[in-house]
């Protein structure tokens, strides 16, 4: 095929020359970058087979099971998978987890008792935990239940890369803390990704402080990201959604919790009853799509990530404050863009949503959306409602008026999705482009 043929076609797709020879320039620029997340894809592929291997997945894994859900082979098999692939004791993994801020309050109301602390030792937590926590008030949050929190917020990066406030953690920790919550990813912050790396330097430094405080990291964004996950540095628990990452754009619903065995069989106990625990929770037709979905997700979020690389280049040539930079290592798949002024933003999750393949023709706007405090503007035209692995957009409407982008299930719509963003913000002269 020539080049002149794809020419056409993007142009066919509304993308002007000037736009799609912006993109080739770059992506070009990325071949080599692009050559060593192929090679993590490639280790986190063998790495799931190997798990289903092992636990001897079979074609019975894939029935469905309706009702109470006794001795369901499939989904017990896959919470070994689970276990297998983060190298933990035990896991959850169900469709009755709604999303992912469900099971981190399933793992948190799970391992918590009135009158323990919960202490964040990176700042503050993801914007839908606030309730949860009790941070704003809401109904059933965990001050309602006598727990109480605290945070240390993070440092400026210092010569040596530090961003720990080691001397704030050791203070903030006392008899009353219990659990230690640790967000890997940045949520509506512009604060650096935490790598498995620092995670386990972290964890380290809190167990040399008080070593049977458990360590709970939110991996949401992060996994397969990397080599290892947090578990394999020391996280007692690990908590995701399956319409992240692991469910490889296939798992229509889900989240899962990994970790000690004392630990998740607590948060079974919270998401059926206690008495029940894990051996209830049928899953109904959905089993399939979680095997299936864990298969692909290696080379789906090796794809997510060359998009999230790609974004960063494009929009820090244009003068734009991008977090991680284009050249930072990357953590997790999500890609910060800093506007400063919300014609862009709101400009940025059109074009995000007219790439889409669903409801290209709908046209997001801000709005008060729960378990938010300001109005958010979202952009997913996605075959799972909701799902941020597939090509997707949002942003917090108040400064810096940063636009927060993630997913793509293959590499060309991802490239295609933020070339449309480009050509939206060139349209209404947010944007010049020279060439």
């Amino acid at each position: 095929m020539s080049e002149a043929f794809l020419q056409k076609m993007y142009q066919d797709m509304k993308i002007d020359e000037q736009v799609q020879q912006f993109g080739e320039s770059v992506s070009d620029s990325l071949k080599e970058r692009f050559g060593q997340i192929d090679l993590t894809a490639e280790y986190n592929q063998l790495k799931v087979i190997r798990a289903m291997q092992e636990c001897k997945v079979s074609e019975a894994c894939f029935q469905a099971t309706t009702g109470y859900g006794y001795n369901d082979m499939g989904r017990d098999t896959l919470e070994r998978v689970y276990a297998n692939i983060f190298q933990t004791e035990d896991a959850l993994v169900r469709p009755q987890i709604t999303c992912g801020t469900h099971a981190l309050h399933i793992a948190l109301a799970a391992n918590l008792r009135p009158g323990d602390e919960l202490l964040s030792p990176v700042g503050k937590p993801y914007d839908t935990l606030e309730e949860i926590i009790g941070i704003r008030k809401s109904r059933g949050s965990l001050a309602e239940y006598g727990v109480s929190y605290r945070q240390v917020d993070l440092l400026p990066e210092d010569q040596n890369g530090n961003i720990f406030d080691y001397d704030g953690i050791k203070k903030a920790i006392n008899e009353r803390t219990k659990l230690i919550t640790i967000q890997r990813s940045k949520g509506y912050q512009t604060r650096p990704t935490l790598s498995v790396e620092r995670i386990g330097q972290l964890i380290s430094f809190v167990k040399s402080i008080k070593p049977d405080v458990i360590c709970m990291v939110d991996n949401c964004y992060g996994e397969f990201v990397e080599t290892t996950e947090p578990t394999q540095v020391g996280a007692d628990l690990c908590v995701g959604s399956l319409i992240k990452n692991p469910g490889g754009g296939l798992a229509p619903i889900g989240g899962y919790i990994v970790g000690k065995k004392e630990y998740v069989e607590n948060a079974a106990y919270r998401l059926t009853s206690p008495g029940l625990g894990k051996e209830v929770g049928a899953s109904l037709g959905v089993i399939g799509s979680f095997y299936q979905g864990l298969f692909l997700a290696p080379t789906v979020t090796a794809n997510a990530l060359k998009g999230a690389i790609f974004a960063a280049n494009l929009y820090e040539k244009l003068g734009f404050k991008v977090v991680p930079d284009s050249t930072e290592s990357r953590h997790d798949i999500i890609q910060a863009v800093e506007f400063g002024i919300p014609e862009a933003v709101v400009a940025f999750c059109r074009g995000i949503q007219a790439a889409a393949p669903v409801d290209s023709f709908v046209v997001p706007e801000p709005w008060d959306m729960p378990g938010y405090d300001v109005p958010v503007i979202m952009a997913a035209g996605a075959f799972v409602s909701g799902s941020s692995i597939e090509l997707s957009a949002d942003a917090p409407m108040e400064p810096p008026y940063a636009v927060y982008f993630q997913g793509g299930l293959t590499w060309p719509h991802a490239k295609y999705g933020i070339l449309k963003t480009i050509q939206y913000m060139k349209d209404q002269n947010i944007i010049k482009l020279h060439n």
